[in-house]
């Protein structure tokens, strides 16, 4: 049975920060608190949103803790893959994924005011204690779908290593966060008793899954994706981590331009999205790429090719943009980014790409929330705040919410708010332990971090962009040659295939960045 008692969740919350204040207040050792506390959180980087962006999102989250109170049923604690999005009964199974997010979103609700500590502390050990002892799993990998009252395999879905490791975060920060013994232990049990070798079936990179009829599924985690959380909690792992080369066992090449924009690609935009809810990726690299940078590129490349696309969507702009996984008029579909062709496209909108995106563009992706939110009316903004999707080509509108997005929505709108997800989860000694392991270091202001992918793949654009104007240009050369070559036949000349390889090396980023600022 789902809780049904949303007036326990006043919008405003006048209390918070209450507790600063009276530290602050106590003289020169309470500001030294409160200083050392700004720095364990990492709020040196906190963003403060002006009064109307605050309002806009205490709806938004509001309303996302709201779809999560109503349909996690509160005997077994697992919370139902989506919903109707008039808030009618669900007949949905829990997914372990959404479980995750939802022991997020108590965190979140008791912060903001909006869930009473003990309350939230009462759901979040109903849903530890039922995946401790009676959620299906195997090898210590739970199951994609389940049933929501009893815990039991789903549709004969896969025990699944990626939502295993959304729910694992989920609980991770619950521990974190509420620093309570039954909590941790509980936590800690689910944990250790993930099987990261098995999982690895004896190859470099980690399988998607497993089923009892099947077997492994043939899919690993082998390229970038949403993967990275996964990987981190296996470097991190108490019992049987993750050896430290499956961090670069993973393929980071497939790396995609778009404009000014160059970034490691995969194509729905939540793959860009769902490690960084938990993992706090600012301001580090490992070597090989700056993720946050990644995404921030990412975000502002689809935001500029869904607004090249309004010749052909033409409510698509701007401030109109954003797809991602969703339902849609023909289904659920995994629509893809500005690194593909776009076929599949109808004109369906997403709103938790941008809700997803709110840290890496804050402002872009708030403009489009808001005009989303006005194109839609009531038929897109309802009890649970956005709808799945919609199409404003034709006014089609998604029936239901699903879980994850609502969730993304949630704490990326925390994240980008106040870093609250960020600050209590990075504390985690596994986490800690795993980004030592997977090689990240802080930023240097003096010599910033350049990834030699991302720097090779401006360069080959830049060079299929300006190779054709070479071309022409030997091509001008070479008749004014040979013209000349009638007065002067021993004249030296380079042919066009001679100006051309000399104008396909590859250019320094130094001399990139000049041509670029001429275009």
């Amino acid at each position: 049975m789902e809780a049904r008692d949303p007036s326990i969740l006043p919008v405003a919350n006048p209390n918070r920060g209450a507790a600063w204040r009276r530290l602050g207040g106590r003289g020169m050792a309470g500001l030294v608190l409160v200083a050392a506390l700004v720095l364990v959180a990492g709020s040196s980087r906190r963003s403060v949103p002006a009064d109307s962006e605050a309002a806009f999102l205490d709806e938004l989250e509001h309303r996302a803790l709201t779809f999560f109170l109503e349909h996690t049923d509160t005997a077994t604690g697992l919370t139902r893959d989506r919903a109707p999005a008039d808030g009618s009964v669900s007949r949905a199974p829990a997914s372990i994924a959404a479980s995750g997010f939802a022991l997020t979103a108590w965190c979140i609700g008791v912060d903001r005011g909006w869930l009473g500590r003990e309350a939230a502390l009462a759901r979040t050990l109903t849903t530890l204690r039922y995946a401790d002892g009676q959620v299906a799993r195997e090898h210590g990998w739970f199951y994609h779908f389940i049933d929501a009252g009893t815990g039991a395999r789903y549709w004969n879905c896969e025990a699944s290593t990626i939502d295993t490791a959304l729910f694992l975060q989920g609980a991770v920060l619950a521990r974190e966060y509420f620093d309570d013994a039954e909590v941790r232990a509980l936590v800690d049990r689910i944990y250790a008793r993930i099987d990261w070798s098995w999982a690895l079936d004896g190859g470099p990179t980690l399988r998607h899954g497993w089923t009892p009829e099947r077997g492994f599924l043939a899919a690993r985690w082998d390229s970038y994706s949403e993967l990275m959380g996964l990987y981190l909690l296996g470097l991190g792992a108490p019992r049987g981590a993750l050896p430290a080369e499956t961090w670069s066992a993973w393929s980071r090449r497939s790396v995609a331009v778009h404009g000014r924009h160059a970034f490691i690609s995969c194509p729905p935009l939540f793959t860009h999205q769902y490690s960084h809810a938990w993992f706090d990726f600012r301001g580090v690299h490992d070597g090989q790429a700056d993720y946050w940078a990644n995404s921030v590129a990412v975000t502002h490349a689809q935001r500029e090719w869904c607004a090249s696309l309004a010749g052909r969507f033409a409510r698509w702009s701007p401030e109109m943009w954003g797809i991602t996984a969703s339902d849609s008029a023909g289904g659920y579909i995994d629509w893809g980014g500005p690194n593909n062709s776009g076929e599949r496209l109808d004109g369906t909108l997403v709103p938790c790409a941008a809700a997803g995106s709110l840290p890496f563009a804050p402002r872009e992706c708030l403009a489009a929330l808001r005009a989303m939110r006005a194109a839609g009316g009531p038929a897109l903004w309802g009890r649970y705040g956005f709808a799945d999707a919609f199409n404003p080509q034709n006014g089609w509108v998604a029936r239901d919410v699903i879980a994850i997005d609502v969730g993304i929505s949630l704490l990326m709108a925390e994240n980008r708010r106040s870093g609250f997800v960020w600050s209590h989860f990075m504390r985690a000694p596994e986490v800690r332990r795993a980004m030592a392991v997977a090689g990240f270091v802080p930023q240097d202001s003096r010599k910033p971090f350049v990834s030699g992918l991302l720097a090779r793949a401006r360069n080959d654009e830049l060079r299929r962009l300006l190779l054709p104007l070479f071309e022409r240009d030997a091509r001008v050369a070479q008749t004014q040659v040979e013209r000349e070559r009638e007065e002067l036949p021993a004249h030296p000349l380079e042919t066009p295939i001679g100006a051309a390889d000399r104008w396909a090396r590859p250019l320094p980023e130094r001399s990139w960045r000049r041509t670029a600022r001429t275009r």
